[in-house]
């Protein structure tokens, strides 16, 4: 009999070594092989006894012991492992392919959106855990209370999946979120990204429109109200087979820089804050309904929501100072932070920092698109790392060019780590809140530790 086994190629990801790890505590026999593993992956697969003894592919890991190859986006299409169970005839998934197998008989519940969907798939796994519900889910960030990103069980019947549109897999280009068939479907917003894949604004949307499609029939999807691009998509689905349900903005109010809901002459306290985030909570309020949490024990449960990790984190702070780091990069997620932040502590100084990382934010053809994503920041700060953009092969841009395209020529900009350490070193930071911004870590900088020392 065959053992029941799994291998995964590029086993280092975020999501790939979490859902190694699921499997892992799951019974299943896993293994795996990468050409980098870095941390916090190495030291998550290493506690588990799952890191490869050798960095590096190893074509002799691949036999027909194996039930199951799972693909991570890092691998390429050459990958030796890889053809290797092509050749002897392995079935091979990508993750959300080999998610969507193992949720078969779940109800999916899946957060779609250019933005917010982190915060509000975090949202709705931290009431369902208050809750103490029965649930698999996946999820794009650490969460306060849970061990690792990914669960799969045999016995719970519903899951709840981050639905990120970027490709499966090196061999597989549809966007990870075409695969899952919501039974319940959450979209937040539409805002180009991607340019690598999706060249046009049309092509981009249009990968929303087919996510609408997969959503299962006799399925629900909950949608933005104030996203004109959302709303668009809403009016010319011909499907009547699904139920459409709109969320907007709640009530609140902000006194003394906390933020509370006021839900039916209620005051709800709230540890996070900014509109988007209120609507993101909105939009999971929506969702537990779905599922049977009322409105009261969902307003318990929010109120000790701290957040996901990297999402308006709060990484040092005195009585003069709040500094945060945040995931933010594309131009809507970055003017959604900074006005968070902004009309939060609007007495306060903001220095805002963000880095250009991605294939998208350093390409000529995209850098536009940013155009006054800063602008409610007192003082703008924008870094990319050269070497960056010649690794990904991209023309090199200047300051100038980066000063025009925010529309922000008064912006301070970095090409050196150093250089951008020492200038906010220098600052006086009384009355002043910091937001650093980034997919990366500004050219290798321990951004918690970096925080501290500049209050120190």
């Amino acid at each position: 009999m065959k053992k029941n086994k799994v291998h995964f190629i590029a086993i280092g990801g975020s999501a790939m070594h979490n859902l190694a790890i699921a499997l892992h505590l799951k019974g299943i026999s896993v293994s795996g092989s990468d050409d980098e593993i870095l941390e916090p992956s190495k030291s998550r697969l290493e506690k588990h006894g799952l890191l490869p003894e050798h960095i590096g592919w190893d074509i002799s890991k691949i036999n027909t012991e194996i039930d199951s190859v799972v693909l991570g986006m890092h691998a390429r299409i050459d990958n030796p492992e890889l053809l290797e169970a092509q050749r002897i005839g392995l079935p091979v998934f990508s993750y959300p392919e080999f998610i969507y197998q193992q949720s078969l008989e779940k109800i999916r519940i899946v957060i779609g959106g250019s933005h917010g969907k982190t915060t509000i798939t975090s949202m709705i796994l931290h009431v369902m855990n208050f809750h103490h519900k029965s649930f698999d889910y996946l999820v794009g960030a650490q969460i306060k209370g849970f061990d690792t990103m990914v669960k799969l069980t045999e016995d719970a019947s519903l899951i709840v999946l981050e639905g990120d549109e970027y490709l499966s897999s090196p061999i597989d280009r549809r966007p990870k979120f075409h695969l899952y068939k919501a039974n319940i479907a959450l979209l937040t917003g539409i805002a180009w990204d991607h340019i690598n894949v999706f060249p046009t604004f049309q092509l981009y949307v249009d990968q929303f429109e087919i996510f609408i499609n997969t959503i299962e029939p006799n399925g629900t999807l909950i949608y933005a109200e104030n996203d004109e691009n959302v709303v668009n998509l809403v009016q010319k689905s011909d499907r009547k087979d699904i139920t459409f349900i709109p969320y907007y903005t709640p009530e609140y109010e902000i006194v003394n820089g906390l933020t509370y809901l006021k839900p039916n002459n209620l005051t709800i306290p709230l540890q996070v804050f900014g509109e988007h985030n209120l609507q993101n909570l909105e939009g999971a309020r929506l969702v537990c309904k779905q599922i049977g949490i009322g409105e009261t024990d969902f307003y318990e449960a929010i109120q000790s929501f701290e957040g996901a990790a990297k999402r308006m984190e709060l990484i040092a702070s005195n009585k003069e100072t709040l500094i945060f780091k945040d995931f933010a990069h594309s131009p809507s997620k970055l003017k959604a932070t900074i006005a968070a932040a902004k009309n939060q502590y609007p007495e306060r100084k903001l220095i805002a920092a963000m880095e250009l990382h991605t294939f998208s934010s350093l390409n000529k053809n995209f850098l536009d698109e940013y155009k006054n994503s800063m602008d409610m920041a007192d003082e703008k700060i924008i870094y990319f790392n050269p070497h960056t953009v010649e690794h990904k092969k991209l023309d090199m841009i200047s300051e100038h060019e980066i000063r025009a395209s925010f529309g922000n020529m008064d912006a301070l900009i970095f090409d050196n780590t150093q250089n951008l350490t020492y200038y906010l070193t220098s600052k006086n930071l009384e009355q002043t809140n910091v937001l650093l911004m980034s997919s990366g870590n500004f050219g290798g900088i321990i951004l918690d530790d970096f925080a501290k020392s500049l209050l120190a």
